[in-house]
């Protein structure tokens, strides 16, 4: 079958997917860091995973929510899991070489080791972080990660088939990771090149495109300066604001094309 998330064909670029794959109703309270008297607001959230295809290399950023964990929270709408979709698309599980995980929120870590061929790739800090006594101490955040995925990466660190990676690094020609933090203590961000420039998917860096371009940061975050400091980081690798992708804003299919027969599934990102 011929995939229908097709891949770049000039050496060194990619083409880029944002792939939804849950949808949950919220409120603006849950979403913004602060006061502004617009709390109780409806402000849908989308679950995406992204997906960047070049002639040598494809690459999933974010693994999505398992669907152990959306079954018993009625207010999501778990649309099938990340490999099923992507196998509905014409990419096999078995096709990815990498998955990175920007930070280890159980929504983006859930199906990670569904890709039999794939390398894991995540932050050394958020590693360090989640595996630590700091985040032992902090239950406030325990609902955030999953223990049975934190476990898992930390085995395949051990064994080979994950990579702990300290800063910032090219993974393959055209696509690099940069530690940015803020949300998270080793929330990493994802540059890729396209044929319109570089794209960079922010994931929970930037939930929303509210949160960069109003300079608002999330409810849900490590520390208020690093959030800031994270905005300013993805404008400078990014080429202009419309490379920027947030991680659940449902107003992606606003500002990018479906995919042919996808509408409001798959938006082509470049």
């Amino acid at each position: 079958m011929t995939a229908a998330l097709a891949a770049a064909e000039q050496p060194g670029e990619f083409r880029v997917y944002a792939i939804r794959y849950a949808t949950r109703n919220g409120v603006r309270g849950q979403h913004f860091h602060g006061w502004d008297g617009r709390e109780a607001e409806p402000h849908p959230t989308s679950y995406f995973v992204w997906l960047a295809r070049s002639a040598t290399s494809t690459v999933l950023i974010d693994a999505g929510m398992s669907p152990r964990r959306s079954a018993p929270v009625p207010e999501i709408d778990y649309r099938g899991s990340p490999p099923e979709l992507l196998d509905e698309l014409g990419v096999a599980p078995g096709e990815v070489d990498f998955v990175v995980l920007t930070h280890l929120h159980y929504d983006h870590t859930g199906t990670a080791f569904d890709f039999p061929n794939a390398s894991i790739l995540i932050q050394q800090k958020e590693l360090d972080y989640w595996t630590g006594p700091d985040a032992a101490r902090n239950t406030r955040e325990a609902w955030l990660s999953d223990p049975e995925d934190v476990a898992e990466v930390e085995r395949r660190t051990r064994d080979g088939r994950a990579t702990a990676i300290d800063g910032d690094s090219e993974i393959v020609p055209g696509l690099s990771v940069h530690l940015v933090g803020g949300h998270t203590a080793g929330m990493q961000v994802v540059r890729i090149a396209t044929s319109k420039g570089a794209v960079v998917i922010a994931s929970d860096a930037s939930h929303y495109f509210e949160n960069i371009e109003g300079d608002r940061p999330f409810a849900i975050l490590h520390d208020v300066p690093g959030m800031f400091h994270a905005f300013d980081r993805i404008t400078e690798l990014a080429d202009g604001s419309g490379h920027v992708i947030p991680g659940h804003d449902p107003a992606v299919f606003d500002r990018y094309p479906a995919l042919d027969g996808q509408p409001g599934r798959v938006a082509v990102i470049a």
